[in-house]
């Protein structure tokens, strides 16, 4: 796709029924984000939502999807300032919700856990 300056849609679902229109209409990643916290479940921030949650929103996204890559976002406080905290949440993640990829944020502060997450296999964004 980039060698041929394809361009690629991505958009962000909580759950099935979304999840389903949005691979039917052909999108090539789908990103269960921690905006859930705010669009789903009506919080101000994306803080309050936690683990569980995201990994219950994701299999909800991962069982209605046939060819989307499905990207989680790890939660605030799944993996920052820890990188075996990071691994562990991203391998539950991974296990428990069927995603594709774990997508974190920040900078040189996580970059260990970045690599740590790697080693087993995960992708990150």
């Amino acid at each position: 796709m980039k060698r041929s300056n394809e361009k690629i849609a991505m958009l962000t679902a909580y759950d099935y029924s979304l999840a389903r229109l949005v691979d039917g209409a052909g999108v090539d990643v789908i990103l269960v984000g921690d905006s859930a916290s705010n669009v789903m479940a009506g919080n101000d921030t994306t803080v309050p939502i936690t683990l569980e949650h995201m990994i219950y929103h994701a299999q909800c996204v991962v069982n209605a999807v046939d060819r989307a890559l499905v990207v989680v976002d790890m939660p605030f406080g799944s993996y920052q300032g820890d990188s075996k905290l990071a691994l562990k949440s991203a391998i539950r993640i991974m296990k428990e919700s069927g995603g594709h990829a774990v997508k974190i944020e920040g900078g040189k502060e996580i970059v260990d856990s970045v690599k740590r997450i790697l080693t087993a296999g995960i992708p990150v964004m």
